[in-house]
């Protein structure tokens, strides 16, 4: 009874520590690009430091860059990212990252779709997946009905790999995309048999 217990207490405290240990790491991170700077006029006048000036900052020239971009139309920041792509090792750094960063923030962003099994690495051995669209270039090219799936790693989803497959490879099943990442960050050990329902 013990031993349940204190497992019990480790599953409950476990992820509220590092979610703790991580929004204080992101904290003082983020509060140091500028706070640093901003902190160190204030206590040279005033004799104290305020926490979180920096991040406050940050919105703010955020925000006032998102305003300016708006009522411009976007015509200066054109011009500054094509001056950026110009320069070649700037540019393969910039465009992709302004691509994540898109995708993150988008109100707008793209989501997985189904979760699926996929027949991966090799023959016999099947991997959970999640479709995230169609490209209908591929299927002209192929001349059959392509997928998009993204096979996620185990245990970060946040890495894997992105496969273009026929859908008549693919077995959908019926658990929610929460429910998969849930088994994928486990490792399996959070699955169950009602779990792999076939839809």
């Amino acid at each position: 009874m013990l031993r349940r217990w204190f497992f019990t207490g480790l599953v409950v405290l476990v992820p509220v520590v590092i979610t703790i240990y991580v929004v204080i790491g992101l904290f003082n991170f983020a509060d140091s690009i500028l706070g640093k700077y901003i902190n160190r006029y204030i206590f040279l006048y005033f004799g104290y430091k305020i926490p979180g000036l920096g991040i406050i900052f940050s919105v703010l020239i955020i925000v006032l860059v998102g305003i300016i971009s708006s009522f411009l139309r976007w015509r200066i920041f054109k011009r500054l990212e094509l001056l950026i792509l110009k320069f070649p090792l700037v540019g393969r750094i910039y465009a992709p990252t302004k691509e994540i960063v898109r995708f993150l923030f988008s109100p707008s962003k793209p989501s997985f779709k189904r979760v699926v099994l996929v027949e991966f690495p090799k023959e016999g051995i099947y991997s959970l997946a999640f479709i995230t669209g169609k490209s209908s270039k591929i299927n002209q090219k192929t001349g059959k009905k392509m997928i998009s799936i993204f096979i996620p790693s185990s245990p970060s989803p946040l890495t894997g790999f992105t496969y273009f497959i026929s859908e008549d490879k693919l077995i959908y099943l019926d658990i929610s995309v929460e429910e998969a990442v849930k088994i994928i960050v486990s490792g399996g050990m959070l699955s169950s048999s009602e779990n792999f329902s076939q839809k």
